[in-house]
């Protein structure tokens, strides 16, 4: 009896390939916390996400504790990530284009 089956391919590789447009892909949510507290700051972060680790006495850590745990949090703060993300490009097409031509 002969195996003619292929071998399977590497998963690694493919797995890069298969979201090569993801923004969250290789992101971590450390990162992403990181992030939304710089550009907002938690008063904000809170009243656009309104979760408690956002609220009472707020830290990086206790909020990953959360989010891990909590799939529909992590979605929203992930959502907000991406808008975040396309609010600073929109903000740096604008400086550019207001910004004169150099001769």
């Amino acid at each position: 009896m002969t195996n003619d089956a292929p071998a399977p391919a590497p998963a690694a590789p493919a797995a890069a390939k298969a979201q090569p447009r993801n923004p969250l892909h290789g992101v971590t949510l450390e990162a992403i916390v990181t992030a939304l507290v710089d550009y907002y700051g938690w008063e904000h972060l809170s009243e656009l996400v309104a979760i408690r680790c956002f609220t009472l006495d707020p830290s990086v850590s206790s909020s990953l504790k959360f989010l891990r745990k909590t799939p529909w949090a992590r979605e929203k703060v992930e959502s907000l990530y991406l808008f975040m993300l396309r609010e600073q490009r929109r903000e740096q097409q604008q400086q550019q284009q207001s910004q004169p031509p150099q001769p």
